[in-house]
């Protein structure tokens, strides 16, 4: 490309690789929206189609076990195949699944809509974030990924939208709804998702080995044989369970430790919660970038500082009796621990090959649900030995300490 061809490229990939963190932003919104707005409209659901409780914890829980088990294989498809095929591919198959799920009429057609939302949704994430990886170089990588991250919080908390419509139109109505949004949205980005330039895309010497395909076999024994991967496995493993544990159990601390009403509970452990997290997955990303410039580890070293102010704000809020106090630690707590989210892909890019992105991403999923699972059974399982949550937090401080110990583990290739 002569210097010419290259002043005229740089303008616009600079206006479209923010575009593309826009339009993503929007597709992880919907994707935790359809996934989650079923467990706001429990109720309205029930009065059409009769099932227990254990019958409609099962209907999540499927959804997590599929969707986890497959992101590996997921994230293959991203690391073979165009990114943009794969986004689009997914996003259009569950909103269709999300249009069908308006039409069921059974319990067994719920667990099937469920499942094949796992099956769609999984192929999402790994590729998302990968490909804001091709777009984005060091000095704006994190901040794109805190960006997207944020539009999967939103989409999160906007999963009472699924129970208002529910109570207002039908349950039906809500699925129906943003499964034609879905999909029109898919055939929107067929026009404006394309893939990134090769010049843009950290894929390093074009040799011949390079150009050749990978086998998922070959692919997960080259990340299982680097150290880094194995180190980032661990900690993303424990960031898990230190995430499903507090977050799981804490509408439940507030209601018993202060004796809160269920309602306000709520509102303390979710609202002021995400909302701080929301804001610390931006900051996260921001301060990273600014600290890539003046350090080789800056993108580890700001989520660690993260982990060391998360891990005293939390052990703090679990040993007092004051409201606002402990309303504090816990939002410290949520703005702090969300610097890893922010910068774990990023720092997965100087961990790992270009190629094995989206599978290596897809792996840290596959952990992350596993963990979760195997966290919520457990700290329901020592609330039955009479071990209060205030105990459970205090571990998760201690395992903070040691995750910010992994980070400053980790020898980047860069």
């Amino acid at each position: 490309m002569s210097n010419t061809a290259a002043a005229d490229f740089r303008p616009k990939l600079f206006s479209y690789h923010w575009l593309l963190v826009l339009l993503l932003c929007v597709v992880g919104a919907l994707n935790y929206l359809d996934r989650m707005m079923i467990t706001t409209m429990r109720f309205s659901i029930l009065e059409s189609i009769p099932m227990t409780d254990a019958q409609f914890g099962l209907l999540t829980s499927l959804f997590l076990w599929i969707y986890g088990i497959l992101s590996p294989f997921a994230g293959f498809l991203a690391d073979r195949f165009p990114r943009s095929w794969v986004i689009i591919g997914s996003l259009l198959v569950w909103s269709v699944v999300t249009w069908m799920t308006s039409m069921v009429t059974s319990y067994e057609g719920l667990l099937v809509t469920r499942a094949l939302m796992g099956i769609s949704e999984a192929c999402y994430i790994p590729a998302g974030l990968a490909m804001i990886m091709d777009y984005h170089k060091g000095v704006t990588r994190s901040l794109a990924t805190g960006f997207h991250m944020a539009g999967i919080m939103i989409g999160q908390s906007l999963g009472f939208i699924g129970g208002w419509l529910a109570e207002t139109q039908s349950w039906n109505f809500a699925f129906s709804l943003f499964g034609i949004v879905g999909i029109i949205y898919a055939l929107v980005l067929i026009v404006l998702l394309r893939e990134a330039p090769h010049d843009t895309a950290e894929a390093g010497p074009a040799t011949p080995e390079k150009k050749k395909p990978v086998a998922f076999i070959t692919s997960m024994k080259d990340l299982l044989a680097n150290r880094n991967y194995r180190i980032a496995l661990f900690f993303w493993g424990t960031a898990g369970i230190v995430s499903w544990l507090v977050v799981g159990w804490l509408p439940t601390y507030f209601k018993e430790h202060f004796d809160l009403s269920q309602s306000m509970a709520g509102v303390y452990s979710t609202g002021y919660f995400h909302t701080a997290s929301l804001f610390g997955v931006i900051v996260g990303g921001f301060l990273a970038d600014r600290m890539s410039k003046r350090h080789p580890k800056g993108r580890i070293m700001v989520p660690m500082a993260g982990y060391l102010i998360a891990a005293p704000a939390i052990f703090l809020a679990a040993n007092t009796d004051l409201l606002f106090p402990a309303l504090a630690g816990f939002m410290t707590f949520a703005f702090f621990r969300v610097f890893l989210d922010a910068n774990m892909m990023p720092i997965l890019t100087t961990l790992i090959h270009r190629r094995q992105l989206a599978t290596g991403y897809g792996v840290l999923n596959f952990i992350s649900c596993l963990i979760g699972g195997i966290s919520l059974y457990a700290g329901g399982a020592l609330r039955d030995m009479n071990v209060s949550v205030g105990l459970l937090y205090q571990i998760s401080a201690v395992l903070m300490i040691g995750i910010a110990i992994l980070l400053w583990r980790l020898k980047p290739r860069e």
